[in-house]
Formats: structure tokens, C-alpha cells, sequence
């Protein structure tokens, strides 16, 4: 078997012995976009580590260039990766940016999916934070999800901070000169992550940035109820089927009985965005309120946030 993996490598990976812009080496693969995958790679002349999104450059919708772009617009922020590089080699379309560490859904997976309250809150902050900058830019992400956040470098100078990633289903939402908004639009496709997705993306509606944050507030229940939503593990037949009968578990669990025994914030965060109407602005320093009182109200240390 090992070998058999061994032998097919050299095919998935023509890119191997390439010498990416001039001076990046590929190296193994460390995880999947929605778009793409994403090996570790190496700056041969620094030794620096980095990470490499690759997609094919025959792809029917080539996504990667576009999300470079996207990030580049939102280059110089905290929790937002640098790009180094992205062009078209041989076949491909290849991104070279920085090299996080572990993502959120990893995390919950070492710390055998339970976090602490003020670990929840920690996260909330800054995923709030991510998000608002992202919108200020014009920009929904519409795939909220655990596995998209990742924490710097493990033992570097940025561990402590989340950073948002994947912007490969990324939206403009308005005009960035007059921030006229985009048209609201029915019967479109579930775009992102059923699990997380806000109901009126699973009704089929154009997602805006009400979307965004509502998947935020699922997220948060996730990880307070120790990974396990009650639209988790429905089978069914078809992916069509399971989308619709998540999207009716979601519609009959009321908020309350979803954040039952966690503290009222959380509740009152979806309820505040299931209320939000597709174009409204949200409240953010309202939400973030929310999550940094009840954090000074448990006692927990103001000073120094770190994750973990």
C-alpha cells in the first residue's frame, strides 16, 4: 500500500522537482480548500516553510488567482495570511503564502472536542473581528466553519491569533465606491458547509452578511456543546435529501433549545442575527459586546488572551 502511494505520488504531483517563481519547492500535502490543495512547501535559497494552494489550470471555474487577488485586497490586517507569490506553472495555478498552524476543528480534535468557556469566547472575539474586517472589504466569506480559521504557527510570534482562510467561495456583496448592495435573489444553491449554514442559505436566498454571522453563531454552539449539533449525522440518500433535512432540523430546533444550559448570550447572538434583514448592516460592536461582557462577568482574566 505504501508503495502504491508512493508510485501514484509522482502522477497527482508533477510539480515535485519544479522550482516554484523561481526559488519554492513543493513538499507534501497538508489539506484541501474548497477550491485546490494545499501542500507545505520550501524556500530553497532561506529554508523558510510555506504553505502552496494548487489547483489545476484547466479547472472549469479556476478559482485561485481570484482568491489571491481577494486576499491581496486584504493583506495587512491581523488573522490574514501574506501572500508571496501566485502565478500559473505548467498546468497549474499555484498561491505561495505563509504557513499557518493547526485550524479550530483541529484544535477541538487534540483537546478531545471540548473547550473551555473562555476559550469559546477568546475564539468569538476574534472570529467576529476577522469577519467584520472582511465585510468592511466588501466581501462575504459564506463558508464559516471551524476548519476555516487556523492559529498561527505553534511557538511563534503569532500563535495566540486566529486567521481566517479559504476565500475561495468568498462574494462581493457590495460596490465598493457607492456600497450599493447586490440584488437579493432566490432559488440559488446551497453555497458552503450545510452544517453551519444559516436558514434562509439553505431556503435558497442570496446569502449576505447577516449569513455570515448567523454560521458564527453555529459554530460557536459547536464547539459549547462539544461537537455535536442536532442536524449532525442525518443520513439520507441523496445530498439534495440531506441538506433539506437538515435544513428542517435547523427550522424546528427553536434558538433556546439549541443554546439550552450554555450561557443567554449565545441565544440572544442568533436570535439577533436571525432577525437581520438581507441588507441591514450588523451591530458587530453589539456581538462582540455580548461575548467581552459575559467574559469579564466569568472572572477570566482580561490580560493576556491566548488560545488553548
Amino acid at each position: 500500500m505504501a508503495h502504491h502511494a508512493e508510485s501514484s505520488k509522482s502522477n497527482q504531483n508533477p510539480l515535485r522537482d519544479a522550482r516554484i517563481g523561481g526559488i519554492w519547492r513543493l513538499g507534501r500535502k497538508i489539506g484541501s480548500g474548497s477550491f485546490g490543495d494545499i501542500y507545505k512547501g520550501v524556500n530553497v535559497q532561506t529554508g523558510e516553510e510555506v504553505a502552496m494552494k494548487v489547483e489545476s489550470a484547466k479547472a472549469k471555474h479556476p478559482q485561485l488567482i481570484y482568491e489571491s487577488k481577494l486576499i491581496k485586497h486584504l493583506q495587512g490586517a491581523p488573522g490574514i495570511a501574506q501572500i508571496y507569490y501566485c502565478d500559473a506553472e505548467a498546468d497549474f495555478n499555484i498561491m505561495v503564502m505563509e504557513l499557518l498552524g493547526p485550524s479550530l476543528e483541529d484544535l477541538f480534535n487534540l483537546c478531545s472536542r471540548q473547550f473551555t468557556l473562555r476559550t469559546i469566547l477568546m475564539i468569538a472575539d476574534q472570529v467576529l473581528d476577522r469577519v467584520e474586517y472582511l465585510h468592511s472589504k466588501n466581501f462575504i466569506h459564506r463558508d464559516i466553519k471551524p476548519d476555516n480559521f487556523l492559529i498561527g504557527r505553534v511557538n511563534g510570534p503569532h500563535q495566540s491569533v486566529i486567521y481566517m482562510i479559504d476565500y475561495g467561495l468568498a462574494k462581493k456583496y457590495r460596490d465598493p465606491k457607492t456600497h450599493q448592495h447586490i440584488p437579493y435573489r432566490e432559488n440559488k444553491n446551497l453555497t458552503g458547509t450545510a452544517r453551519y449554514a444559516s436558514i434562509s442559505a439553505h431556503l435558497g436566498s442570496e446569502q449576505s452578511r447577516r449569513d455570515d454571522l448567523e454560521a458564527v453563531g453555529y459554530v460557536l454552539m459547536y464547539f459549547c456543546r462539544a461537537g455535536t449539533l442536532p442536524w449532525q449525522g442525518i443520513k439520507a440518500n441523496t445530498k439534495q435529501e440531506k441538506y433539506h433535512k437538515i435544513m428542517e432540523k435547523k427550522m424546528s430546533t427553536p434558538v433556546e433549545v439549541l443554546c439550552k444550559g450554555y450561557p443567554a448570550e449565545f441565544a440572544t447572538y442568533l436570535n439577533y442575527c436571525r432577525q437581520l434583514r438581507f441588507e441591514d448592516r450588523p451591530d458587530y460592536a453589539y456581538l462582540r459586546g455580548l461575548f467581552k461582557d459575559l467574559y469579564i462577568k466569568e472572572g477570566f482574566d482580561v490580560g493576556r488572551i491566548r488560545l488553548a
